[in-house]
């Protein structure tokens, strides 16, 4: 198995122990999936994607979707017991993908159209992690500024 020297990275950033864990997983994914069903994920956008999958010969009877702990995991399993082919070109055997989703990357639907199911992603970032601007300071409203934070510190003030 593969493993990922991280090291280098850590140097410059805090808090991003787990991305050793993240990389590793994915590649068990790798080693245990195969390319059936064939799927893509499109991009529509900063903050929106969809996968689609090839389910020729499967309905939404056939299928599930399910999240948990961030794996997004799609199965389809076909009872064909009565079933007898003169010839079977269409592979419809049982399949299981999984997909890791960052964090806040929620589903946000899904649907089949054709034989092909979409599941449709969005990032949803809280209000707290999106990009602000931060106001500088002058003059009174700098020296108000120093006066609040001063007595927040510790409860002591501090000039």
């Amino acid at each position: 198995m593969n493993t990922f020297d991280l090291t280098p990275f850590y140097r410059h950033s805090i808090g991003f122990d787990h991305l050793e864990n993240i990389f590793d997983s994915m590649v068990k994914m790798n080693e245990v999936t195969d390319n059936y069903p064939p799927y893509n994920i499109h991009s529509n956008g900063k903050d929106n994607y969809t996968i689609e999958l090839a389910v020729a010969g499967f309905d939404e009877k056939n299928l599930s979707i399910s999240l948990e702990n961030g794996i997004l995991t799609i199965t389809g399993n076909k009872d064909e017991k009565n079933s007898q082919y003169v010839h079977r070109g269409i592979a419809n055997r049982p399949f299981r993908r999984t997909f890791r989703l960052a964090e806040y990357v929620e589903v946000t639907g899904a649907g089949m159209q054709n034989g092909i199911l979409q599941v449709h992603l969005e990032r949803k970032l809280p209000e707290e992690l999106k990009p602000k601007n931060i106001e500088i300071k002058t003059g009174n409203t700098f020296k108000k500024f120093l006066d609040s934070a001063s007595k927040t510190i510790d409860g002591h003030i501090s000039k």
